[in-house]
């Protein structure tokens, strides 16, 4: 049953009406994680109208979290997050049904948990998890929405099955935990994970009244420093893995370097004296090129993925889990700017060649990789 009242302005609304506030009353969104981007997914869909929000969480509210994730309350630090959320969630709408999980997704859980819902909302902060999302959901034939944040720059995507569009399109193998950051390490502006989630909620509404998704094969960044928004095409890649069980996410989950205590890598990393990895936006390099810049450019991605699209023009081809091999190759007098399909694998690249000898400050990873040099300069791309 539709309250009317409630939801009038969105009943006015040709694309949304009582069709389709009857369809978003009926939906059944399950959400991961309670946190910065969780809090307003969570408060916008149960805003909309969602009928039925599943959340899992297994952490508690702590003082430090109340900065960014605006679904809790200083009076519910301690709390479990879900418990707080269900709180919150149902003192905006006690219509709603909420699902609470207080436990951590895992590949043991991850089908027996999205079974039965319509669409999945990723609001994790980490990368194990972002692939579990994007195998269960393909097994089950699930679409996701993706969200990201680090520091002041955001990224939102829609992913799905039934438009051979998935996460590891994107990132078709997950970078070193060691060359990450979370929210705690890095920093995150405040109000971002509100654009970001605000965003996501969007998508998620967008599906279920039946308008047609805006980020499906696309992703969207957003830079609050300096309030740009672009948005990066991409196509699925017939590299990525085959995916018939969880296996490929679970080897993720075992491999201890995710495991490890963060700050004290953070720690480890300081004491080394290793320089924090530079990066560098298409459009800045093409400005340095233009002044006399002359990097000497490294592509990482695999041989399939360079017979598909490559630079008209670049200096070496490798691939990025080799990349230390060719640490001889590179000029001593050059910079060096490394690239691959989104500007993850790329990231271990430079970690490898860093660990071989080369020097990280004048190395510079290709921020959106070359999607993005796709986006701004086509005319540098030579197709097959």
């Amino acid at each position: 049953m539709v309250d009317m009242e409630r939801h009038a302005r969105h009943l006015v609304l040709p694309q949304v009406g009582i069709e389709g506030q009857e369809k978003l009353a009926k939906a059944k969104v399950f959400v991961v994680g309670a946190g910065g981007l969780g809090s307003p997914v969570l408060l916008y869909l149960a805003a909309a109208g969602i009928g039925t929000i599943g959340i899992i969480d297994d952490d508690r509210v702590d003082i430090s979290n109340l900065q960014r994730q605006v679904l809790h309350r200083t009076e519910d630090i301690g709390r479990l997050k879900v418990e707080s959320a269900k709180q919150q969630l149902l003192a905006l709408d006690p219509n709603l049904s909420i699902v609470e999980h207080n436990e951590r997704l895992n590949p043991e859980n991850a089908l027996a948990l999205f079974s039965g819902w319509d669409i999945v909302v990723d609001g994790t902060d980490n990368i194990p998890t972002r692939y579990l999302i994007d195998d269960a959901c393909h097994l089950l034939s699930i679409p996701w929405v993706y969200g990201s944040i680090h520091r002041f720059e955001g990224q939102i995507s829609f992913f799905s099955t039934k438009h051979d569009r998935r996460y590891r399109d994107l990132f078709p193998e997950a970078p070193p935990a060691s060359a990450l950051q979370n929210c705690a390490e890095a920093g995150v502006f405040g109000v971002l994970p509100g654009v970001v989630g605000s965003i996501q909620a969007t998508e998620v509404i967008k599906y279920i009244v039946g308008m047609e998704s805006s980020l499906v094969g696309r992703l969207l960044l957003y830079d609050a420093e300096s309030m740009n928004m672009q948005s990066l095409r991409f196509e699925a890649l017939d590299s990525k893995p085959n995916i018939t069980d969880l296996s490929h996410a679970k080897r993720l989950f075992d491999d201890p370097t995710y495991c490890t205590p963060r700050p004290q890598q953070v720690q480890e990393d300081e004491s080394s004296g290793q320089i924090m990895m530079q990066s560098i936006s298409v459009p800045d390099l093409k400005s340095k090129q233009r002044d006399g810049w002359n990097p000497f450019i490294i592509d990482v991605r695999s041989d399939e993925e360079l017979e598909q699209a490559r630079l008209s023009t670049f200096d070496l081809h490798v691939v990025h889990e080799v990349a230390d091999s060719a640490a001889n190759d590179l000029p001593d007098d050059r910079d060096v700017v490394v690239l691959c399909r989104s500007g993850m694998r790329s990231q271990l690249a430079i970690m490898l060649l860093n660990q071989s000898g080369i020097d990280a400050s004048r190395m510079y990873n290709l921020t959106g990789g070359i999607m993005a040099w796709s986006q701004f300069a086509p005319e540098d791309i030579v197709r097959n």
